[in-house]
């Protein structure tokens, strides 16, 4: 069973839309995922915008990965460098601690994490 990063079993993330490395609701890993989808969180607008910059679209809609596009307020498993990235600019995404998985401490401080913290219900819509 796969852990969160307060050391208890991982919550989903989200199943609308429906988030993952494996596209089922939580921000599960294996050694297939060279891009580290482990912290879920909640987007913003500022934040989806400097992906974009970055040369990852999130907000376009791809159907054919069954991808709808992102906006503000929808919870997404980042990858862990973009979301530490993002935090060394100024932007990064609050943090729903319970879904964030516990090999994102390999990317990013606890302190860091929980000082971007998510305060709200932690149910995956």
């Amino acid at each position: 069973m796969a852990h969160n990063v307060l050391g208890t079993p991982l919550v989903p993330c989200s199943y609308d839309p429906l988030t993952g490395y494996f596209r089922d609701g939580c921000c599960n890993t294996d050694e297939t995922d060279s891009g580290s989808h482990l912290v879920c969180a909640r987007m913003t607008q500022e934040f989806l915008v400097f992906s974009l910059q970055r040369g990852n679209d999130l907000m376009t809609p791809r159907p054919e990965f069954r991808f709808k596009g992102l906006k503000a307020g929808d919870r997404w498993c980042l990858c862990a460098n973009r979301w530490k990235e993002a935090l060394n600019a100024g932007v990064a995404p609050p943090v729903v601690l319970e879904c964030t998985h516990e090999k994102a401490l390999d990317f990013v401080s606890m302190d860091d994490l929980r000082k971007h913290a998510y305060v709200g219900t932690t149910s995956g819509g």
